[in-house]
């Protein structure tokens, strides 16, 4: 996310493209007569105000993150030719809305899934070269109703904590350091369902700036939860080691915990924001982090325990320049049945596309491919019925691609090698999903409820290669003479 500003020098900020139908604009789009909504016609009112209600106005309404307000036809229509052409992207970098999942391979069932379907790019499509028509009024869907008080994605959070403040200078090099503790308060362990972190700083909403890193000054956090003095409220085992949490990022959506696999946030415990990352944006910025968490109920245990699989490579990362269609490749054998709860490419500028493969004996499963665009990092959580469930043994294999030519937008010079390395113009190559481990009797259980919902043994279930695989027997015990198990 490397767009240098015109500030006398080229400075390398995590900067690039934010929800901005700005790019390639030929103009606005051709007035058009009020009409009506005729048979077939594809009207403002009738289909594109439902579409932009549910998966553009959280950005593009007023006080929001979009640099244009998409809220009534007025707002619209100027922009009609720019939505045309992002929705039309497919699932890369630029496209909007930032959701990245190739639609034609693997697994596409996800929780809280923003992305359009084929049919409804294609009404923007339709809507845009027949002269954006209004339709009739009584068509259009009561406005939707926008929380004034920054209210957070995952709903009214149980505990929110806050960092420490810190100023980024207007220009700069990157910055890493340590942002101390923060106490959570809470006296007793409890678990986490959800968790949600953004950035507040003192830069004006509404203003001139129109890319993402122009409006953030964090580029990353990574953070986890310690006890602090090593004491613990109710002697949970889990609490003795620091508890990872998912690294917060410019665009970073929010974390939902399935029900079974809550993250422990234990008695007399911390963040320990251990790992910034600062970056210029062009503005002298006053910012700070929020941590908002909701809780399971008081009483609540997970079912599962966290898998520690980690895939990816930070060392032999050797990034030609000026080179497209480059690869890494990554593996892992899973030690332990485990089911995969989400999938999070990371890598930075460079990267544009990353591919999570399956290999369980001669079954090799594509589980998903998605985009990559180092401007909105995303998190991709499976919905619960389609999480992988891998058996131990598999070999988790990830691909990553990487281009360093000028087409790469995000990039801010493409003539440099660059290899492993924590800055933007450096590169990362890893897999930040999360993932559960399962027992024996976990994994047959999981399995057996994907059987329920497979109407027979042509239906095939991605991601799960033994699904069909009858459960192994148990052993009979049976009485001999002299009283002998055999």
């Amino acid at each position: 996310m490397n767009v240098s500003h015109r500030l006398g020098y080229r400075v390398s900020l995590r900067i690039a493209a934010l929800v901005p139908f700005v790019v390639a604009l030929t103009g606005p789009a051709a007035p058009s007569a009020q009409s009506g909504g005729s048979s077939g016609e594809v009207t403002f009112t009738k289909d594109i105000a439902p579409i932009l209600q549910r998966s553009c106005q959280q950005c593009h309404r007023p006080d929001g993150l979009g640099p244009m307000q998409l809220t009534t036809y007025e707002e619209v229509r100027p922009w009609a030719r720019a939505m045309k052409m992002r929705t039309g992207l497919g699932p890369r970098m630029g496209v909007m809305p930032p959701w990245f999942v190739e639609k034609n391979i693997g697994i596409q069932k996800f929780k809280n899934d923003p992305s359009l379907s084929d049919e409804e790019v294609a009404k923007i499509a339709k809507w845009t070269d027949s002269g954006t028509p209004r339709g009739n009024p009584a068509d259009m869907p009561p406005p939707r109703h926008f929380d004034s008080t920054d209210g957070w994605t995952i709903g009214e959070p149980d505990l929110v904590l806050r960092s420490a403040e810190v100023t980024v200078a207007a220009v700069g090099p990157d910055k890493w350091g340590s942002l101390g503790f923060v106490p959570t308060g809470l006296t007793e362990d409890r678990y986490v369902s959800a968790v949600e972190v953004r950035e507040v700083n003192d830069i004006p909403k509404g203003g001139s700036t129109n890319t993402v890193g122009g409006r953030f000054g964090f580029h990353h956090m990574s953070y986890s939860s310690v006890v602090q003095g090593g004491e613990q409220a109710s002697g949970n085992a889990d609490a003795a080691s620091p508890i990872a949490w998912p690294v917060h990022e410019v665009g970073r959506n929010a974390d939902i915990f399935p029900p079974e696999a809550g993250r422990l946030l234990a008695a007399n415990s911390a963040l320990s924001l251990d790992n910034f990352h600062l970056h210029s944006n062009g503005r002298e910025t006053k910012s700070h982090l929020e941590f908002a968490f909701k809780l399971f109920p008081k009483g609540y245990t997970p079912v599962y325990k966290r898998s520690s699989l980690r895939v990816g490579n930070g060392i032999d990362i050797d990034m030609k320049p000026n080179q497209a269609r480059q690869e890494l490749h990554a593996y892992a054998t899973l030690q332990e049945h485990t089911k995969y709860i989400s999938f999070e490419p990371h890598m930075h500028a460079p990267g544009v596309r990353m591919c999570l493969e399956a290999i369980w004996g001669h079954n090799i499963q594509t589980l998903n491919c998605v985009g990559y665009d180092h401007s909105w990092v995303r998190g991709y959580s499976y919905a619960d019925d389609a999480a992988p469930l891998l058996p131990k043994g598999t070999i988790m294999h990830v691909i990553g691609f990487f281009d360093t030519t000028p087409a790469n937008k995000n990039l801010a010079e493409s003539r440099n090698w660059a290899g492993g390395g924590r800055r933007s113009v450096a590169n990362m190559f890893i897999e930040l999903g999360y993932s559960v481990a399962l027992t024996e009797e976990q994994f047959q259980t999981e399995m057996a409820k994907r059987r329920a919902s497979m109407k027979s043994r042509n239906d095939y279930d991605i991601g799960c290669p033994l699904c069909w695989t009858p459960p192994a027997a148990q052993p009979r015990t049976t009485t001999g003479q002299g009283g002998n198990q055999q």
